[in-house]
């Protein structure tokens, strides 16, 4: 019953073969292979709502970390790209009380004890925490392989067709107009690409960047220069 609850939260597929079998897989095909990712897994999914920064951004940086490091080669622990993928935004759900911490900084501080409740590996803790901690395009990650590529995959997000809806999701209904996350997405056009790390990024991040930087023309066009956006 409880693995048939479990399936059914989130929507996944895959049969079980016993009562004490976990789902299969996440949203987008990632390996739910160890009891801590099914907990962490269901953590995001019940908690970590929104459409910019809620689970589905999570699952995005996991999946283009994970092609990163193919790309480029680099030997990233997986376990450690999958906490720190799914916890990384956590304070803005999950707020550290009484401290004013960088976001990245504050999920380094909480993730632990979540992680050490849901049986994932102590040893890695650490990497965890590094990877949280350096995740924005404004901070240069460790050497560690899965902080490189989290830092280059939530850097990516902010660009192209994603990015321009994540940005713009951030305006509201009462909001007067979208023109500050129009200004917001002209920056990441212009800043982002030179902070990425890696060769696949790098590339990526071309594209991304070439792909919103015409839907900001058009837009520009079709709001009248930009005079009644």
């Amino acid at each position: 019953m409880k693995c048939a609850f479990l399936i059914l939260a989130f929507g996944l597929v895959g049969a079980t073969t016993t009562p004490a079998s976990v789902p299969a897989r996440t949203a987008t095909g990632i390996p739910l292979d160890a009891p801590w990712k099914v907990r962490v897994y269901e953590l995001a999914r019940t908690t970590f709502i929104h459409p910019a920064w809620g689970w589905q951004h999570s699952e995005r940086d996991y999946d283009v970390g994970m092609e990163l490091a193919r790309a480029d080669g680099l030997h990233v622990d997986a376990d450690v790209l999958f906490a720190a993928a799914f916890l990384h935004d956590m304070a803005a759900f999950m707020p550290c009380k009484g401290r004013h911490l960088e976001h990245g900084a504050c999920a380094a501080l909480q993730s632990p004890a979540i992680l050490r409740a849901d049986g994932f590996p102590v040893a890695k803790i650490p990497a965890v925490q590094a990877a949280e901690r350096t995740h924005m395009y404004y901070m240069t990650p460790s050497t560690d392989p899965a902080a490189i590529v989290l830092h280059d995959a939530d850097s990516l997000d902010f660009l192209g067709a994603i990015g321009a809806a994540r940005m713009i999701s951030l305006t509201g209904a009462t909001a007067a107009s979208f023109a500050p996350a129009v200004h917001t997405l002209q920056m990441f056009v212009k800043v982002i690409p030179s902070r990425l790390v890696t060769r696949s990024a790098r590339r990526l991040g071309r594209q991304r960047a070439a792909e919103l930087q015409a839907f900001l023309a058009a837009l520009h066009e079709e709001t009248r220069d930009g005079r009644a956006i």
